[in-house]
């Protein structure tokens, strides 16, 4: 049964990145995830209410996760004084590239949570707040490279555009998750590919580029 917090006792520091951690170890150690907040939080020795003035259940943690991927990348990418100077198809790519091994350090932990879903990986719940993030990064992506002349078109393809790049990550994430080649160099190639033939079809010039991921695509999966 739970009291109320002892005010002389001494208050354990606990933020959201502890927090996170504790779970996706919980995960890999047993395999399994935690049954409930209840049961996580005594295990660690955590009083719930730390546990929810971070996150009101355990699904809000697996969220949380993800977007600590994405907010690490962005980052990193950040912190590269050239990256602002990039066209948009290298800044793309370099935020491809960047997630991937993101991913990849975690990848037992992702591995895990994707392999139970029976819905698809566009219907996940927990990559509901990634898609958020990614979505309005690429926006921004966008409107950095957009010129006062065509900004009135640009904002009504930047949805398009955005909701698309989200589809074609949700691709490579599951190509990179059926990935046997060394170092993933396979999933390096879609990458580029996949950039290649998005860019090529803002610039109308589509056909090449889509044969050219149509044929690594079908010899992959033939």
């Amino acid at each position: 049964m739970a009291t109320a917090k002892n005010p002389k006792s001494k208050k354990q520091l606990i933020d959201d990145d502890q927090l996170i951690g504790l779970y996706m170890n919980a995960v890999l150690e047993k395999n399994e995830a935690p049954k409930n907040v209840y049961l996580f939080c005594k295990e660690h020795a955590i009083e719930e209410a730390d546990f929810y003035s971070f996150f009101n259940s355990l699904d809000a943690v697996k969220e949380a996760i993800w977007v600590k991927f994405f907010d690490n990348v962005v980052g990193m990418l950040q912190k590269d004084s050239n990256y602002s100077s990039y066209e948009n198809r290298n800044k793309l790519l370099s935020l491809y590239f960047t997630l991937f091994e993101i991913l990849t350090l975690n990848r037992s932990y992702i591995f895990y949570a994707l392999k139970d879903n029976k819905e698809g990986l566009r219907n996940l719940k927990q990559l509901a707040s990634l898609r958020n993030h990614f979505k309005d990064y690429i926006v921004d992506i966008l409107k950095s490279g957009e010129t006062e002349k065509d900004s009135k078109v640009k904002k009504i393809t930047r949805p398009v555009f955005s909701e698309g790049a989200w589809l074609q990550f949700l691709f490579i994430l599951k190509f990179w998750l059926e990935d046997t080649s060394k170092g993933f160099e396979k999933t390096d190639i879609m990458i580029e590919k996949a950039v290649k033939a998005t860019f090529d079809i803002l610039d109308t010039t589509p056909l090449e580029s889509l044969f050219d991921l149509g044929k690594f695509i079908w010899k992959e999966r033939a």
